[in-house]
């Protein structure tokens, strides 16, 4: 592990209602960082917070600017959920040739307990254009890559 205020690279890993942004805005403050959120960017610009196409070209730009940003010296949080591996491998090792420590922080959260927080969440008028329902987030446990101890200890700090 580098020195502290060594720029650092931190992806937040989970599931919708797992609780990735309140971690994430908690790290902002203790790091400190730049916090990218792909669902808040979503709704400032206006886009169904599910449109796939319109994440994917978010995320990449995020990718574009977080690289940027730790070779200038700044850490930065991205919590786009990074379901697959290949996608938290990407970040890792881009991370590592700017010469950046990597954290993962994989939240994993019963099923229920998500639901009850994304119930509360679909209420909420910032997110009433795009509810959640119950099936999503079921069928949306089978795509998710839960990172295995294995590729958990590829990062500096978990």
């Amino acid at each position: 592990m580098k020195k502290a205020g060594a720029p650092r690279l931190v992806l937040i890993s989970g599931l919708p209602g797992a609780g990735k942004s309140t971690l994430a805005r908690r790290f902002e403050v203790e790091v400190p960082a730049i916090r990218l959120s792909g669902d808040e960017w979503m709704v400032a610009l206006g886009f169904d917070i599910q449109d796939e196409q319109a994440r994917d070209h978010i995320e990449a730009l995020f990718w574009k600017l977080a690289q940027r940003l730790l070779a200038l010296g700044q850490s930065v949080i991205l919590e786009s959920g990074f379901w697959s591996r290949s996608d938290r491998d990407e970040k890792r090792l881009g991370a590592r040739a700017l010469g950046v420590d990597v954290e993962l922080h994989y939240l994993e959260v019963p099923l229920e307990e998500r639901w009850r927080r994304i119930e509360a969440c679909n209420d909420d008028p910032m997110w009433s254009g795009a509810p959640i329902s119950r099936d999503q987030l079921e069928a949306w446990d089978r795509y998710f890559e839960v990172p295995d101890s294995d590729e958990i200890d590829l990062f500096d700090l978990r």
